[in-house]
């Protein structure tokens, strides 16, 4: 068996105290659900729009991917969990933008798109990623 290890960056927010960004076990790397979250300062991002949210949620599970070796040509899985049905088709067009300038081997990632409430009022979007190494 490997031992899991946790996956940390300056790179992308800060995690809550009661999880990790990411954690690793032998090749699986899962990430945790990132929002549009400034890793500098701690704020939440462009209120209100759910494009550059979703733009800058991405980044940050970019960099926690990164972080751990991967790269996002790694990325098996992405879960997306949006406050309002009709912020899909913005969510899906800054979506599809990232992923054809991270992806470069041509497979795009599974997706899981769910409709929920948020931990925060601002967060229109939150994105978790489970990648192989």
């Amino acid at each position: 068996m490997s031992n899991k290890t946790a996956v940390t960056t300056d790179a992308a927010p800060a995690p809550a105290h009661t999880f990790s960004q990411g954690v690793r076990k032998g090749p699986i790397l899962q990430v945790s659900g990132q929002g549009p979250v400034d890793p500098a300062s701690g704020e939440y991002l462009y209120p209100g729009d759910v494009k550059a949210q979703t733009t800058r949620t991405l980044r940050n599970v970019a960099a926690i991917v990164t972080a751990s070796g991967a790269s996002f040509d790694d990325v098996i899985m992405l879960r997306v969990y949006l406050t309002k049905r009709e912020d899909f088709a913005a969510m899906n067009e800054a979506y599809g933008e990232f992923l054809a300038e991270h992806v470069t081997d041509g497979v795009l990632p599974c997706r899981t798109t769910v409709f929920t409430g948020l931990p925060r009022e601002e967060m229109l979007v939150e994105i978790d990623a489970q990648a192989v190494v």
